[in-house]
């Protein structure tokens, strides 16, 4: 393999060179840094030549390039070669794309020969129910502390990988250096070195293909300036480290499992930051979830502790508690705190490449982020195996906290789901709820709980176990930040201050979900299964050999799924606008589709019967027509549904995560294809092959200019359906092609009127006070305050053919800043609105000013045009793919409002 040794090697000499062997991107551009087989991470260290090094099995040094997914890969399965008693490579999934994610525990002969009796013991560790005090004191003393370093969840995030190379390496060729002595003693040590490879790989094929003669470190070159859509996200573009909650991608599932079943003691999450900022790790900011325990917060201090000692002695500069909260449960560092362990954050800055400057002018080198978040591990695993004892005890005693926890809670101690409204999203929040490692059940035979009688079928889950915390953080509608905490923004945000909210402030699931919930302060005694996270949704077909027509109830995602599945096998199918009823005094909600047997092949029954298995949807036969109430299936008020294309919004200047979230929802979660075009294409294309047009959140204003608005325009009026979510929304307003405003600030005094000539001079002022001042230096025209994540409540029309189905109390997240006016009634409709202002928030933190503004405020609006539509919804939809109690207002909002359109056919 080609090298670079020197600086100094000329240009003609690189082409002269370069004419003798084959290169390949990775080896094309050399920097000024001095290249060699050794770089020194940890001084002295003497390591054993039977283990094979960076050198040896990749052809560089640690730290010398970015590696990529493969070469991983090959690297851990070069190291279980050479010490297959020391260090096993498991596979736990793979990714969209196909790529192997791997997780590695290391520790000593016996350890790792008996990995299994490890999770065994783990888990009696994990239930007081189950293993007493003494029982559990008996299996501390010979339990190892155990650590899991996650590594590489945001691809672009690249040195913690290279890091988690040199971390292995360093404990099996080292392991008689005194500090790995201490580890390999008292520890044993998982490494997860690459949680997202389809981003990574991304990152790097492209980070390669940009680099000339030598690296850049210019913050303005291609290699420091990502194309669209960067490696931060997975295949389809989620940020993985927000995927915690819903468990959507198949990589946080794999993960997810393995943790359950060897729940690691303590959870490190290595990241990435700004390339001027120094190193981040534990204690965390405030807020910190009131449902984590303080001895957790304490174990994580200490070994930070540890870690500043060891940043000290390397001279790395660090800092702690100032940003990165332990608020919101659904990252790779708070989810683990809810079985027990004691998690970080850790973040490096971040050269984004193999060379960057600073703004001090310094050359920040990627062996130098390696590096650090090496020494961070090491220091990591160091502290943990000093504090074995108290941090199994204290893993032992949360479990207690828990269970007790829930017993004396006289008000939720048991959360109830009917299970008789939605019982799809009912079943899709037992399952997670499982899938997470909570206990769930379902009942078999009806009972009652707190005066209040239920159906059989009915989940219900007690928070008095191991895992109440987690049930009772996700569960209850309001998690509160500490009071000082917000004392403290309310005092920045009047001062002009950016506030230190760092993401969601409300994240209930059974909200998100929109499903009933009930909870009750006793134990509940019935016969009852454990739910499964793969527990199905039965189907079914009353009378499966109906002579008229098979009808499935609109309103939620298993009869979403059927419509999906059969437009795409090619049946007729309608649907009816308005609720009915049949003769025999049935009724049928609004949207319900009908599949007419005369309208379809002899085989319609089998067809019928396979669709409903697979969607779990209920599906009712009908030997009759004839309707007493309502629409009947001939109405005009019972739309023929088609299976349009659809077409969505991709590259720049779409929000990657908007784009990815809504391909995702439409293809996994509906079941139906999507066809990406790329935005610029939009402005000049023909779209008359496509029914429905899906603009993602982005400021779409360059990238489509007039030329563009009038193709789109045309489009619409000809027929097409035009969907636009969050801050597309405000592109369509701005543009003329949506007949609402974005609002300003509501002031209760009016503002004082600024002119739009520049004086130099104006009228004198006289102040009385601070608050004068302050008042006078407010932008008479500002944007409401920006609101980083709540829960809102939605009040939804129920007289209009695009909300058929729809539960007339809805719950969106409202982020950002932006308020819409209403939709005047001669060009369309408002058919979602916000909760009045006392009512509007029903999770997390929203200013004061935001309610009053926000209520009687439109979130879904309606605007006929032409042969066609816009629909518009003010907020998205699908974020992070967990609003799940949106779906079906999204569906209606694709195949209700195409088969609605009139294009010419």
């Amino acid at each position: 393999m080609f090298k670079v040794k020197s600086a100094l090697l000329g240009f003609a000499s690189l082409l002269a060179v370069a004419t003798l062997a084959p290169v390949n991107a990775q080896t094309v551009a050399q920097t000024n840094i001095q290249k060699s087989d050794s770089y020194d991470m940890w001084p002295g260290a003497t390591y054993d030549s039977a283990i094979p090094t960076h050198a040896q099995v990749l052809g560089y040094a640690v730290g010398e390039r970015i590696t990529n997914h493969g070469d991983m890969l090959s690297f851990f399965e070069a190291l279980e070669r050479a010490a297959p008693d020391r260090i096993k490579v498991f596979e736990y999934a793979r990714s969209w794309e196909g790529r192997k994610l791997i997780y590695v525990a290391i520790g000593t002969p016996d350890r790792i020969a008996h990995l299994d009796d490890f999770a065994v013991n783990m888990q009696k560790l994990s239930d007081p129910r189950q293993t007493n005090e003494k029982a559990a004191k008996q299996i501390i003393n010979d339990l190892p502390v155990s650590v899991w370093l996650e590594h590489g969840v945001h691809g672009n995030e690249i040195s913690s990988t290279d890091a988690a190379m040199m971390t292995a390496y360093h404990l099996l060729a080292a392991p008689n250096e005194p500090t790995n002595k201490k580890i390999l003693a008292n520890t044993l040590v998982f490494i997860d070195p690459l949680q997202n490879p389809d981003g990574r790989t991304r990152f790097t094929s492209r980070y390669y293909a940009s680099v000339g003669l030598e690296h850049s470190g210019d913050r303005l070159s291609a290699e420091q300036n990502e194309p669209w859509p960067n490696g931060r996200s997975n295949h389809y573009l989620f940020d993985m480290n927000r995927d915690w909650l819903a468990i959507t991608q198949p990589e946080t599932a794999g993960r997810i499992k393995v943790l359950n079943h060897f729940k690691p003691t303590v959870v490190i999450d290595l990241h990435e930051m700004g390339g001027d900022e120094s190193y981040f790790f534990s204690p965390a900011a405030e807020p910190i979830n009131p449902f984590m325990n303080k001895a957790q917060i304490e174990n994580t201090g200490l070994i930070g502790k540890n870690i500043g000692k060891n940043f000290d002695a390397f001279g790395f500069d660090y800092f702690t508690r100032e940003v990165f909260d332990a608020f919101y449960p659904g990252y790779g560092d708070s989810w683990p705190t809810f079985y027990g362990a004691s998690a970080s954050t850790y973040e490096v800055a971040s050269s984004r490449g193999e060379v960057y400057r600073t703004k001090t002018g310094k050359m920040l080198q990627y062996k130098d982020t390696v590096k650090r978040h090496f020494v961070a591990s090491i220091a990591t695993a160091e502290g943990a195996a000093d504090n074995r004892e108290k941090i199994l005890h204290d893993f032992y005693r949360y479990q207690e906290d828990a269970i007790i926890s829930g017993k004396n809670d006289k008000n939720e101690r048991v959360f109830i789901l009917p299970n008789t409204r939605d019982k799809a999203a009912t079943h899709r929040l037992a399952t997670l709820m499982a899938q997470h490692g909570a206990e769930v059940k379902q009942a078999e035979k009806d009972f009652k709980a707190c005066g209040v009688s239920y159906q059989a079928g009915a989940y219900f889950i007690d928070t008095a176990q191991p895992r109440g915390k987690f049930v009772k953080t996700t569960f209850t509608q309001q998690v509160d930040m500490s009071a000082a905490f917000l004392k403290e923004q309310e005092r920045l945000r009047a001062r002009n201050l950016s506030d230190q909210i760092y993401d969601i402030t409300g994240w209930s699931l059974p909200l998100m979900f929109n499903v009933d919930t009930d909870s009750c302060g006793k134990e509940i005694d019935v016969d009852s299964l454990n739910v499964k996270a793969d527990s199905p949704l039965v189907g079914s077909v009353t009378n499966p050999q109906a002579k008229v027509a098979y009808l499935v109830p609109w309103g939620d995602m298993a009869a979403g799924r059927f419509l999906s599945a059969a437009l795409r096998a090619g049946l007729s199918i309608k649907s009816a606008d308005q609720a009915f009823v049949l003769e025999k005094k049935t009724s049928f909600p609004a949207g319900t589709l009908v599949i007419e047997t005369k309208a379809n092949g002899a085989d319609l029954a089998a067809v019928v019967q396979k669709l409903a298995q697979q969607s779990g949807a209920q599906v009712v036969g009908v030997d009759s027509s004839w309707v007493t109430d309502g629409p009947s299936f001939g109405s005009e008020h019972t739309a023929h549904m088609l299976a349009p294309k659809i077409a969505l919004a991709w590259d720049e200047p779409v929000s990657s995560l908007s784009a990815g979230s809504t391909r995702f929802v439409i293809e996994r979660q509906f079941n139906y294809p999507v066809t990406a075009i790329r935005s610029d294409r939009l402005a000049r294309s023909d779209l008359s092959a496509y029914q429905v047009l899906i603009l993602p959140a982005g400021n779409y204003a360059d990238a489509l200019g007039s030329s563009g608005i009038s193709n789109i325009k045309e489009w619409i009026k000809k027929g097409g359906v035009l969907l636009t979510l969050g801050s597309a929304t405000r592109f369509a307003a701005d543009a003329d092609l949506l007949a609402v405003q974005r609002e300003l600030a509501y002031k209760d005094e009016k503002a004082t009127k600024e002119s739009d000539k520049k004086e130099s001079k104006v009228a004198g002022q006289l102040f009385k006070d601070k608050t004068a001042l302050v008042k006078a230096s407010i932008d008479a025209k500002e944007s409401p305050d920006y609101v980083a994540g709540v829960l809102a409540n939605v009040e939804v029309d129920q007289e209009h053919w695009l909300t058929a189905g729809v539960n007339p109390n809805l719950v969106a997240m409202v982020s950002g800043n932006d308020i819409y006016t209403p939709i005047k009634l001669s060009s369309g409709k408002n058919l979602a609105w916000f909760a009045d202002a006392k009512n509007v928030l029903a999770s997390g933190y929203l200013w004061q000013e935001n309610k009053q503004q926000l209520a009687y405020k439109p979130f879904l609006i309606h605007q006929p045009m032409g042969r066609g539509m816009i629909v518009a919804f003010t907020q998205e939809p699908t974020s992070r793919a967990y609003l799940d109690g949106l779906n079906v207002l999204l569906m209606n909002s694709i195949f209700r409002a195409a088969a609605h359109a009139e294009p010419l056919r």
